[in-house]
Parts: structure tokens; sequence; C-alpha cells
């Protein structure tokens, strides 16, 4: 879709913030992209009227696509699902690949098929989506918590070989926030310790590292449609391999140990892990959007750099060397983080903190007690957690938009 028909669509569909008959009303719960042009209400409170965090660009095209699953009276996985999963192999370059319902399902297909079970151990960046971690323990196995770099907080090699036991089976790189982190030392880390890769590339659809995209490094990669993601089918996941075993083994698990539905004859124990056609028919319309949809994520980073520069309370990313970027939100590291964002939801925009460091998220508390010691040294996710602000990168954010939350952090460093 060219940039001109991506405008007119969204001038087409404007629904203005500043309406005061549903001032708490998001565009994301319109089903509406934001307005052209915003300003806060003079008055209003803070927060009535937000710049969301997230808001999918999804429109007639998704809708006409669904009411084909309604007219062919096929709901349940079928042809509109075949079809989006031929899309995204060739868009991968990975020959096999599965759905999941979600993403963190699609982790833990792919690391049970990889065979990752009870007693063993996977190495996960500190700094990560809890799903990462908790995807481990639904296999029965342990997660142990990778200190992270301070350039772009992804998985730090070195620190992973010192948390190596003799029960290390796999090792978990986490592509986040829209780059693909030191995928050449991960190889060869886990080549030299014999360990699987199971790739979590929630993050990465249509990023690329040395020419090759997320996901299709290692055993297997493991991907999120959820609606803040580059393209999303509202919830749905995807595991792509370029290996025939692993896909069989795939299939299997994911179908109630079947390979082929309406056989009540089942070879292994499975799961349903499958999606809808009316999900598929939503995402098959979003790859349509995808160059547009990454061509405008990279222009609003521009401009929040170009806007931000000589703020020196602020800093964004280093991108990681080999890696593309299509950034997931913008991240700043910031002075005074937590006020900062405070400060910009009163101002109307609604930000995200940084990820919170697995070592310490009560849910995986056990983990320490189990392992002594396996809570210590991760002092740049926890920089990360106590500096890091997420700033909106949809796609239908507008150019004033953007210009209103820069402004809004400048104001904030010059009070």
């Amino acid at each position: 879709m060219e940039r001109s028909s991506y405008q007119s669509h969204r001038n087409a569909r404007l629904d203005s913030l500043t309406r005061t008959t549903e001032p708490n009303v998001t565009p994301m719960e319109r089903s509406a992209p934001p307005s052209e042009i915003w300003t806060r209400p003079a008055g209003s409170p803070p927060g009535a009227a937000k710049i969301p965090q997230v808001a999918p660009w999804v429109d007639q095209a998704e809708a006409a696509s669904v009411a084909e699953c309604f007219a062919a009276n096929w709901l349940t996985e079928g042809p509109k699902a075949d079809a989006f999963s031929d899309r995204l192999n060739a868009l991968m370059g990975a020959p096999y690949g599965v759905f999941a319902p979600n993403g963190t399902m699609a982790l833990v297909l792919g690391l049970l098929a990889v065979g990752v079970g009870p007693g063993d151990e996977v190495l996960v960046p500190d700094t990560t989506f809890a799903g990462s971690g908790s995807a481990v323990v639904m296999t029965g196995a342990t997660p142990v918590f990778v200190e992270v770099n301070k350039d772009n907080f992804q998985i730090d090699v070195a620190d992973a070989e010192r948390r190596l036991t003799r029960m290390t089976r796999a090792i978990m790189p986490v592509h986040l926030f829209g780059m693909i982190c030191d995928m050449d030392a991960v190889m060869a880390f886990a080549r030299q310790h014999g360990l699987k890769v199971v790739e979590d590339a929630a993050q990465a659809v249509g990023v690329r590292y040395r020419g090759r995209h997320a996901g299709v490094f290692g055993d297997v990669g493991c991907f999120s449609f959820f609606a803040d993601k580059t393209i999303t089918t509202g919830e749905g996941g995807y595991v792509v391999t370029a290996d025939q075993e692993l896909y069989e083994r795939l299939r299997l698990l994911r179908n109630q140990g079947r390979l082929d539905r309406g056989s009540f004859i089942h070879p292994a124990l499975g799961f349903n892990f499958r999606i809808t056609d009316m999900q598929a028919a939503v995402g098959l319309m979003q790859l349509e959007k995808l160059d547009t949809i990454i061509a405008r994520k990279r222009e609003i980073l521009g401009q929040y750099m170009a806007a931000l520069d000589g703020v020196g309370a602020v800093r964004f990313l280093t991108l990681q060397e080999g890696s593309g970027y299509v950034p997931f939100r913008v991240v700043l590291m910031a002075e005074r983080a937590h006020d900062l964002m405070a400060f910009l939801n009163d101002s109307g925009v609604q930000t995200r903190s940084f990820f919170y460091p697995m070592h310490r998220q009560p849910c995986f508390a056990h983990l320490a007690a189990d392992a002594p010691g396996r809570d210590a040294g991760f002092a740049n996710a926890d920089y990360g957690y106590d500096h890091g602000d997420c700033l909106p990168v949809f796609p239908t954010l507008s150019d004033q938009q953007v210009a209103y939350i820069c402004d809004r952090v400048r104001a904030f460093y010059r009070g």
C-alpha cells in the first residue's frame, strides 16, 4: 500500500480525542485510529484524553476478510490459516511453521518440541516479558536468568557462560524491542555447549539480522500476534523451524497428538494449540500492510530522535550490530524515568515502564530460594527498569502527536 493510500485511509477515519462526549474512551477502545491533529482538551483532568500506548491498524480490509469466513461457513483452522502460514513462511524464509494460540504458548510448544522438560534448565534473559520465563515453567523445566547488556538490553552471552550447569538444556535469546540480539554469539555458545536454541521473536516480525529473518537461526523461532505487535490477529502465535522432524513433533503437540483432524487415533500426547480461520483472515490483511507499518514505525522513531536531540537527560537504545530495527516501542533511557512516566500520563500520553527484571518477579521468587545466589548480578537489568520509559510508536500515530509527546518530554526536563 502506498503512503498516500495509507494517509487517505487514516484521514477518512479520524475520530478526535478531543471529543467531549466521551472523554475517557481511548482510540483503541473505539477500534479507530487516533486523531490526525491532537490537542489535549483545555481544562480536562489529567489523563482524561490519552494518546494510547498501542492502537492496532485494523479497518474494513480485515472486516471483509473475516466476513469471508462466515460466508464460507468455515470458522476453525482452514484455508485462511493455510494461506497465512504460507505467507509467513515466505516472509521469514522458513520451510515449516505451525500456529499457536498466543506467543507464550508458541514458546511452550517450541520448548516441548526440542525436548525441554522436568529436570532441565533454560537460560533466559533477565529483561523480558514474564511469559518467556513462565513458558519454561509450563514444560516442567526451570528458567535460569541471565544478565543483559546496557546498550540495548539483549542477552549477555558472557554472563550465560557462568550460569551453565549440567542441567542446562537450552538457551532462549529474546529479540527485544524490535531488534535482534547477537545471534552469532548465541549460536556459537549453543554449539559449544550442545544447547538447543529457542528464539523468542515475539517482538520481531519483519526484523532481520545479517539478512536473515528473526526466528530462523535456532532450532525453533516463536512469534506473537498480540494487539501490540507489528502485525496482529488479536491473539495468536507462530513457531517456525527448518527441521522436518521437529516440524512433525510440533504438529503432533499442537493437535492433540495427531497429525490430522478427524482421526480418533492419537499416536502421541498433545494439546489443542490451534487458532481460528477468522484470526488468520485478519493476519492475511495485516501482512498486506506490513511494509507500510514498518516504514511508518521507522519514520516515527526518526521524528522522536530528531525532536529529542539535545535533551541530555535521555538516550535511545543502541542498535545491535548486524540487526535491523522495527521499533516495538520507542524506548528512552531517562533520568527520573518513573517521574517522567507519571508526568506524561498526566499530560494525556499513555506510557509503559521497562520490563521488570525477571529475578525480581514475585512469581519467580521461589527460584532464588531453590538456588541461592542466582538472583545476583543483574545490574544492567535493574538499570533498565529504573531508567526505561516506553513511548508509543503504533503506525497510525500522527506527526502532531509525536511532536506533542516530545514537547512534553522537553517540558518535564525544563521544569
